[in-house]
This record gives C-alpha cells, structure tokens and sequence, in this order.
C-alpha cells in the first residue's frame, strides 16, 4: 500500500495499515465480503482451522480500569483465573468499555494499533501454527501474519492463559 488508498479503508483500519506499514510488515489488512466477527466466521471466510485465528478478547482491570486485550488461537478458551494471577482482577469489558479503549469495535478489535495501549498477553498456543489471522480494526477486516510478528509488533510477553 502507498498511501493513496487507505483513505478508502474504514477508520481503525487505516490505522491498522498505517502501523503494519511503518513497521515493515509483509502484508497488509485484507477486506472480506462478510463480516468475521467471530473466530469461526473469520476462519470460515478464509478457509482455515479456526484455530488459526487469533481472537482479541478484552476484559477491564478492576484496580484501575485499564483494558486487558488477551490474543489467543481462535479454538481455545481464556482462562480468566491465569490471566487474574498475572494482571489482577478482572472484570467484564462491555462495548463501550471496548471501543473507548482500543478504538475498535468488538468483533474487530486487533492486536495492535490501539487508541490506548492496554495490558496485553498472548497465549503460547497460538505458536502451533506458521501463519495466524487476527482482526484488523474492523468486522470485515483481517491481516495475516505469523505468531513470532505478532509478539514483535505488540511488544507483548507469551503466557500460558487458556
């Protein structure tokens, strides 16, 4: 992408491309016909396990409101109590909570690119593949990428959390 026609991408992801492309990162956010707002949908639309999506799930910290994004492989389970005894408690994260938080809405909300940085893990399981798909800013958005870039990109430790 040069630029040009990420003005014709929704807003969050536009900011997705932008991010991927100042990173130097190989590919860029691709648009589905149908929304992917759910692990199976998206894996459905491209034709993969849906274990190879990599779902942000997103809970708020009770001690101080911060938003947790956890990214795990699209069959698996967050394990809430693991990820209470890494970040503290947690609470439920509804839309609003979501949105004003990562900028993205939910059913979109990628791993990167956020309008406030938010504690983040990745669970390990994600590395049984070579190629991963995660969320990029929008329902009908996604980007490709391979579990090691995804830590790279977001700077977040792997933990076991499902």
């Amino acid at each position: 992408m040069c630029g040009a026609e990420l003005t014709s991408l929704p807003e969050g992801v536009q900011r997705v491309a932008r991010l991927l492309q100042d990173k130097g990162h190989a590919h860029a956010p691709q648009m589905l016909d149908d929304a992917a707002r759910t692990a199976q949908q998206a894996a459905d639309a491209l034709g993969i396990e849906v274990a190879q999506i990599a779902k942000s799930i997103v809970f708020r910290r009770k001690s101080d409101d911060a938003a947790v994004l956890v990214v795990t492989s699209g069959d698996k389970r967050v394990d809430e109590k693991k990820v209470e005894a890494l970040v503290g408690k947690l609470g439920r994260a509804d839309a609003e909570f979501v949105k004003s938080k990562t900028g993205f809405s939910i059913g979109g909300v990628s791993p990167f690119a956020h309008a406030v940085a938010p504690v983040m893990l990745i669970d390990r399981e994600l590395f049984r593949f070579e190629e991963i798909w995660a969320a990029a800013g929008h329902p009908h958005a996604v980007v490709r990428l391979h579990p090691r870039e995804l830590e790279g990109l977001t700077g977040a430790p792997v933990a076991d959390v499902v």
